[in-house]
């Protein structure tokens, strides 16, 4: 009897040492899961920050933020306007197989030779986003900012995100300062209640995301910072506005004209001179050394990626007549067009032990590329989505090696309130297709001798032309894209 109560004994305390054992490996791996801050600024140009060539825009620490981490030159938005670019980094979907080809709901003018393509109004919820991803393995995860992915019942908190704070329908807020809802209540911004008069709404926000670090430092995390800035309406703190005011008058300009003619009777910005909007980018800049500040303060900064990009090109370019507030020369147009001013964005990433400090690359990525780079960040490796059209980056920024991919795609079957019309492309290496709906024209560009896209090549070399329109004619093809449809009814005539 005594024997058997000692084999009892040691096997209860088998069991027990064994499942300490197993809690202790399952704390010891969470707290090895690095922390990810995910920082997308709305409509922010390529060249709106110093590490980019901005010089009078003043963005010290995210100059920081890039001389710690590697900085990307031909890194793109998936789609020139910002719905479908949100939807395809939560995803890794390109936003024609989403079926989210513009800005939600989008504007459809009725008066064009083309009708539009009728596509979704929300990021359907049974798309599986990286943040649901993170929530499943033991992540804590919030966002915060601009959502624009549908109505009410497809917000954050339907999508993976425990925490939501400024996230709702709208693509902008109806004013930048307290309480953020201009005329319409609609507008107000939710889940920021109780602030104070003149406060700015970069700054609540960026409140709420070091509070969120503060209370989840122990536990893996995913902090999504949407910012509403630089979207219109163009509003700064009226001291920042006056410091860039008293800048530009003993500032040295380019010798640049202040417009030059796009496409389609518009005009592209081709100065930075907008006081307001430099005020705008100073806002941004101050809440990135703010959170990596309180990383800093919670030893949390070497086990954290920090990822910072745009959803889409500058503003820079709009009908004639009309003043856009920023300027991204020597790229060409802006938001709204597949020119490289409406798709070309930063993209930096920090990894501290793991990504070379003040390190470049010249390789091509996309905003479709961060959904797989995030899950193989986090340990996941099998994904519940399917026909994912990013790849992971991990590669590139550890070992430095060349991503083994074709091509990138975008296709914008809608008009804009820029002027730009339906179109596709493709880029290829050095050399990038634009295929315009209306007439058919194709334009082909050798981006590394011509990166304003000033020098159509189509005609002098059609054996290239005509291989890059088969491979997006493809794409489209097996991707399902879909296209607008011509207007019987154009100029109130029926054709």
């Amino acid at each position: 009897m005594v024997k058997i109560k000692n084999q009892f004994f040691y096997k209860v305390l088998f069991l027990f040492l064994l499942s300490v054992g197993f809690h202790s490996c399952s704390i010891q791996s969470d707290h090895i899961k690095p922390n990810i801050v995910f920082l997308l600024v709305d409509d922010l140009g390529w060249n709106d920050i110093g590490c980019y060539g901005s010089q009078f825009y003043e963005t010290p620490n995210i100059d920081r933020l890039a001389s710690e981490g590697m900085l990307f030159t031909d890194a793109y938005a998936a789609c020139p306007v910002c719905s479908p670019t949100r939807a395809s980094i939560l995803t890794g979907k390109y936003p024609a197989r989403l079926n989210i080809t513009d800005w939600i709901p989008g504007s459809d003018p009725q008066d064009q030779k083309l009708i539009g393509t009728i596509d979704f109004h929300e990021l359907p919820l049974n798309e599986n986003t990286f943040a649901e991803s993170l929530k499943s393995i033991g992540y804590n995860t919030a966002f915060f900012g601009k959502w624009h992915l549908g109505e009410k019942g497809y917000y954050p908190e339907d999508q993976g995100f425990d925490i939501n704070k400024g996230g709702h329908w709208a693509g902008q807020p109806g004013s930048y300062f307290y309480p953020y809802k201009g005329n319409q209540e609609r507008w107000n911004v939710p889940g920021l209640e109780n602030g104070k008069d003149g406060e700015y709404l970069t700054d609540r926000l960026t409140d709420e995301s070091l509070k969120f670090m503060e209370s989840n430092s122990k536990n893996p995390f995913l902090l999504y910072f949407a910012y509403y800035n630089v979207h219109t309406p163009i509003q700064a703190k009226p001291e920042y506005i006056s410091k860039f005011e008293e800048k530009s008058n003993t500032f040295s300009w380019p010798n640049l004209l202040d417009f030059k003619e796009e496409k389609y009777d518009s005009n592209s910005k081709q100065k930075q001179n907008n006081p307001t909007y430099a005020g705008m980018i100073q806002s941004v800049d101050e809440s990135v050394g703010r959170i990596m500040q309180k990383l800093k303060e919670l030893g949390l900064t070497d086990n954290t990626i920090i990822i910072f990009t745009s959803d889409n090109g500058g503003l820079t370019t709009l009908p004639s007549g009309r003043e856009a507030p920023t300027s991204v020369v020597p790229l060409r147009a802006g938001k709204g067009w597949l020119y490289e001013g409406g798709i070309r964005v930063p993209a930096i990433i920090k990894w501290p032990n793991k990504v070379k400090d003040n390190s470049q690359s010249k390789e091509i990525i996309t905003s479709i590329d961060f959904y797989a780079t995030i899950l193989e960040l986090a340990g996941i490796t099998n994904d519940k989505n399917k026909d994912i059209d990013g790849i992971s980056l991990i590669p590139l920024i550890t070992k430095d090696e060349v991503l083994k991919r074709e091509a990138i795609f975008w296709h914008y079957p809608h008009y804009h309130g820029s002027n730009s019309r339906p179109s596709s492309a493709v880029r290829v290496g050095d050399f990038k297709l634009i295929e315009w709906f209306e007439d058919g024209d194709l334009e082909l560009y050798n981006l590394k001798e011509d990166i304003g896209e000033q020098n159509n090549i189509a005609d002098q070399n059609i054996t290239k032309r005509d291989e890059l329109h088969q491979i997006l004619k493809d794409w489209k093809k097996n991707i399902g894209a879909k296209f607008p449809t011509k207007n019987l009814f154009y100029d109130g005539i029926q054709h």
